[in-house]
């Protein structure tokens, strides 16, 4: 039985095992994968494998990232997600391959968020959700390349326009946040704006059948348009104390599908 006031003992990770846990994924990358392994304490022994471009440390109880995370510069994708974080260490700005960073189901708040981050130039995937942040860095804002955003199942009230106007953002998942009416609606109707002036522009390069299709769509997002919420979206998981506890049974949400890179 574990003491009261102390963290379970995890699993201990040696380098042998690490060394047995690292897969090729289907593009000839590496991938060190040590998801689900009762893991509470980050097993340093891992830095010795920074040559890996992917490492999954998902799903286990690991309350604390340590800064030599950035010895992994050749790192493209971090999930992190299912743990007890509260804090990213602010070297983490110095992983500047980055292309996909899931931190959801976490004990994240907006404090234990560093303004590092804005370093992450190349990064095309951040997935914040199901934590307790209270509201968005503006630094985000400074992440150009960003293709998709999870900031779902947080306190939010609001988002900064530098977030919703990310010039190549294609999926900001707000869902289940405390917004007033008003200001969901508006984000509402932005998104539904940012597609059809997709559609419009690209028009000339699509064809008939294609088009058709689009044109389908168009009607069907602008019947959307004109429908107003008509009360607020509770936030469901404001009280979550336990992140692990409450996992979904479809892990859409926060486990976004990486974009192929070339």
């Amino acid at each position: 039985m574990v003491k009261s006031g102390k963290s379970p003992k995890g699993k201990k990770i040696t380098l042998s095992v690490a060394k047995n846990c690292i897969k090729i994924t289907f593009d000839g990358r590496k991938r060190l994968d040590l998801s689900k392994m009762g893991i509470t304490t980050f097993p340093k022994c891992i830095l010795r494998l920074n040559e890996v471009d992917e490492l999954d440390l998902s799903r286990n109880m690991i309350r604390k990232i340590p800064d030599s995370i950035s010895k992994f510069q050749n790192l493209r994708w971090l999930d992190l997600h299912s743990n007890y974080i509260d804090k990213l260490p602010e070297s983490i700005g110095q992983m500047t391959s980055l292309l996909y960073l899931n931190v959801s189901n976490n004990r994240l708040t907006t404090n234990g968020l560093p303004v590092e981050l804005n370093q992450l130039k190349n990064i095309r995937t951040v997935n914040l959700g199901l934590n307790h942040l209270d509201s968005v860095p503006t630094t985000l804002g400074a992440l150009k390349e960003l293709h998709e955003v999870g900031l779902h199942d947080n306190l939010l009230n609001t988002i900064p326009a530098s977030i919703s106007k990310l010039p190549k953002l294609k999926k900001l998942n707000i869902k289940r946040n405390p917004f007033p009416k008003a200001d969901e609606s508006e984000m509402f109707v932005d998104s539904i704006k940012r597609l059809e002036n997709l559609y419009l522009v690209e028009e000339k390069d699509l064809c008939t059948p294609c088009l058709q299709k689009c044109q389908q769509a168009r009607d069907k997002l602008n019947k959307i348009k004109s429908m107003a919420p008509t009360t607020p979206r509770k936030a469901i998981f404001s009280n979550l104390v336990s992140p692990n506890s409450m996992a979904k049974d479809s892990q859409e949400d926060w486990r976004f599908r990486p974009t192929p890179t070339s």
